[in-house]
């Protein structure tokens, strides 16, 4: 490797809180009884689920959910809606519950909201996230279905403004499109403005890690992006990097490393999502050292 290349692994990547609890979680029960079912990836990183995989956590479905009696289940930190719980209720399910606690926090938030009657009708909940995702799933489930989930301004046209309006973020958002949504919805809420109320509830050890992954990616002339296929925050993480620095590139295992993507001379970044685990940043910096030897 040139003396003057350096491979530096970001230090502020890798796993959020809540996945760290969710993984030690699992971890601990497949030391003391070699199997454990856990509804949905653990975590949005193909890598980290085969390694645990190899353990013995079998991941199942949501309909596979129903025909499990006597089991023991790991719940992940995106969170469930109550229908999962009576489940594993009539079941007999033991559940391990891992749901980050921010999460939990929001679920009791906008089920508190739901059940609102001061107005004489329950208001309107409104979640900024995106449609399908096991977080957002979780929270829908919390207002019996009820709450509408909106992706962008766009989705606002078939919002009735002259309810009372709730509005909630999926923890793992970015802030600048959530205080877009807010500023949208006043500006149709128009005189009314008073019946609609927001509530920040954004993850900030996610929401943090933006400007700080960009000062990283703007440090090195190459970055290599390290995330799962299935990871939303990673793909906002890796859009970021790339803003600042074009040749950033996205990689899911040290596999799909290219010569051509590396000059003499440069200095390298690893960095991953927040659902990256740091033994794989750490695996793809190895082989590009061993690339540059």
């Amino acid at each position: 490797m040139s003396p003057k290349s350096r491979v530096e692994v970001d230090a502020a990547s890798g796993f959020c809180f809540g996945v760290v609890t969710a993984i030690r979680k699992a971890e601990e029960e497949l030391e003391s009884s070699g199997r454990l079912y856990c509804l949905g990836d653990i975590v949005h990183n193909a890598a980290e689920v085969e390694r645990l995989r190899r353990k013995g956590l079998v991941t199942i479905t949501h309909e596979e959910l129903k025909n499990l009696h006597g089991v023991k289940v790991l719940l992940r930190a995106h969170g469930e809606p109550p229908s999962t719980y009576e489940i594993a209720r009539r079941n007999n399910i033991e559940i391990i519950d891992a749901t980050c606690p921010v999460v939990l926090q929001l679920q009791r938030r906008i089920k508190a909201s739901a059940e609102e009657t001061d107005s004489g009708e329950e208001p309107l909940v409104l979640i900024y996230g995106k449609p399908g995702h096991a977080e957002v799933n979780g929270l829908v489930g919390q207002t019996d279905g009820k709450a509408v989930v909106i992706r962008d301004a766009a989705d606002l046209d078939d919002v009735d403004f002259s309810r009372d309006i709730r509005l909630y973020s999926q923890t793992t958002k970015s802030l600048e499109g959530f205080r877009e949504i807010v500023d949208e919805i006043k500006r149709r809420k128009g005189e009314s403005g008073d019946s609609f109320r927001w509530y920040d509830t954004i993850c900030r050890q996610v929401a943090n890690r933006i400007p700080k992954i960009k000062e990283f990616a703007h440090e090195h002339d190459v970055v290599i992006f390290v995330g799962g296929a299935k990871s939303s925050n990673g793909k906002v993480l890796y859009s970021e990097c790339l803003s600042v620095n074009p040749r950033t590139y996205f990689v899911s295992d040290p596999s799909e490393l290219r010569d051509d993507w590396f000059k003499d001379g440069d200095t390298i970044g690893i960095c991953g999502a927040t659902s990256t685990p740091g033994w794989l940043m750490a695996e793809v910096a190895e082989s590009v050292i061993s690339q540059k030897s």
